[in-house]
């Protein structure tokens, strides 16, 4: 098999800003950068053996090394292998920064014609699909310190800006701005980044819900409009029809069903 001479994505990489650099240095950043993320990692041995985000970005590496060169069924073949073993499926076509992060691993999905920052953390489920059966650019494209949630989906050609994050469960398929949060089905911008004294802003916990906030609202509205309702009719209980005894009603309105809270 003679490979071709011309790379497939030599332009996106230095669009990126990703220098080329030796596979050893770059998957040595790689298990470093585990440290500031994971307080679960003990020692650079717990991380090479076990930590299957690591070890399927250093075999992606060496298959992506392969890609550029114009190699296709080898590269695809160790993609397999590395799916078999990390449960993390990254097409070798993948373009992808330094100090990338996978927590916990499974079932992230990267299609061929991604495109990765530095300094990315995605976590499990994280899907950065494609939306057309065309051939060309067809997967999203990632700035520098992008955080993606579990189960998010990222989809199409788009481009999620630097320092964006990405809630838990999120369908994203519009451009995200740099530097902001996105919630929900499908993605929405909901807040601009908070600042933090950290390095990477991990506090999942303080994403802030808009479907919930809308409800809260649409609750007091109603509540509003109850006391408003309720005000309006005691100041014209003293009409011919009274206040219980509707005898306006057809047929006729038996007071005695009513409940209690209702008669108030």
């Amino acid at each position: 098999m003679k490979p071709a001479k011309k790379p497939l994505h030599a332009k996106s990489i230095k669009e990126l800003g990703m220098p080329r650099r030796s596979w050893w240095s770059l998957v040595r950043e790689d298990a470093r950068c585990v440290f500031e993320r994971d307080p679960a990692a003990r020692s650079l041995m717990e991380v090479w053996t076990i930590y299957p985000g690591v070890q399927a970005i250093a075999l992606h590496r060496l298959a992506h090394s392969l890609w550029r060169r114009g190699w296709r069924y080898l590269p695809r073949c160790i993609s397999f292998v590395s799916r078999g073993l990390t449960q993390v499926d990254i097409h070798p076509g993948a373009s992808i920064g330094m100090r990338f992060f996978i927590d916990h691993g499974a079932g992230v999905v990267i299609g061929e014609t991604a495109e990765i920052g530095n300094d990315v953390t995605l976590y499990h489920g994280v899907t950065l699909g494609g939306t057309s059966w065309s051939a060309g650019k067809r997967h999203p494209t990632l700035g520098n310190q992008v955080v993606v949630g579990a189960g998010a989906k990222i989809l199409g050609p788009i481009l999620v800006g630097n320092r964006a994050r990405i809630a838990a469960n999120s369908v994203v398929i519009e451009e995200v701005p740099a530097g902001v949060t996105v919630v929900g089905i499908p993605g929405r911008v909901v807040t601009p980044r908070r600042s933090t004294t950290h390095g990477f802003d991990l506090d999942h916990h303080l994403i802030p819900d808009p479907v919930g906030k809308a409800i809260a609202c649409l609750l007091d509205r109603v509540a509003q409009l109850e006391r408003q309702a309720h005000a309006d009719f005691l100041s014209t209980s003293t009409t011919a029809c009274g206040a219980c005894s509707d005898h306006c009603a057809e047929p006729g309105f038996d007071p005695s069903l009513l409940q209690p809270s209702t008669m108030e």
